[in-house]
């Protein structure tokens, strides 16, 4: 009904209705405000709601138009559009006063002697370490000396940078710390790559604000 009503509103010149989003918060950072920002000043009359949460959800269930989640966390039933970059890495890293005084880190398995600074999904499951190379994979679960929920993944960088540990984490985040030099790529060749996120939605109905974001979406990547 919702829906039906923000295309009543949208049949005059100017494009008007209300889209809201279920998103994981990995996509608030660096990827999804500057698309909102684009699209919105494109079309000045859509208002936008954004529900961020790390919980699987179905996104219709939660009344909201469509959801942002990582291609693994997606059902069978729904269509996907890319949004962002199509490929993304989980980064490690440390402050270079850090490195200086626990020493140079060779391997993943190198890490279970390490202060590590983990984050943790609402659901009470740490966010795996897993590392790949060549082929090979090796998943290390070291004891984090600091526990931080998914949603404070900034502090966590922070005190990575205050030297408190290493993090993993997306590597976009860490970008502008390795730039500055606040933060040090800790075996870069072990990094694992892995799909970048995907607006999802039904099939069965689009309201008018959702197909101007679809659309805008696709037009992005051409």
């Amino acid at each position: 009904m919702r829906a039906a009503l923000n295309d009543v509103t949208s049949s005059r010149q100017s494009l008007r209705g209300e889209l809201k989003l279920n998103v994981t918060g990995a996509v608030m950072v660096d990827i999804l405000p500057p698309v909102l920002d684009r699209f919105l000043t494109r079309h000045s009359q859509i208002r936008v709601e954004i529900m961020v949460e790390d919980r699987l959800v179905d996104a219709l269930a939660a009344c909201c138009d469509a959801g942002i989640r990582y291609g693994e966390h997606l059902a069978k039933d729904v269509i996907a559009v890319p949004i962002g970059p199509r490929i993304q890495r989980l980064a490690l890293a440390a402050a270079p006063a850090y490195l200086a005084s626990r020493g140079v880190i060779n391997h993943p398995t190198d890490l279970l002697e390490h202060d590590c600074i983990r984050m943790k999904f609402s659901s009470g499951a740490l966010v795996p370490w897993r590392f790949e190379r060549n082929g090979e994979t090796v998943n290390v679960d070291p004891p984090g000396r600091i526990t931080i929920g998914v949603d404070g993944a900034s502090a966590a960088i922070d005190l990575a940078r205050c030297g408190k540990g290493v993090i993993t984490t997306f590597e976009n985040w860490l970008q502008p710390h390795f730039k500055n030099h606040a933060l040090e790529p800790v075996l870069p060749q072990w990094w694992q790559a892995f799909e970048g996120p995907w607006l999802y939605f039904s099939s069965r109905f689009t309201s008018a604000p959702l197909r101007a974001f679809i659309d805008f979406l696709r037009e992005e990547r051409e």
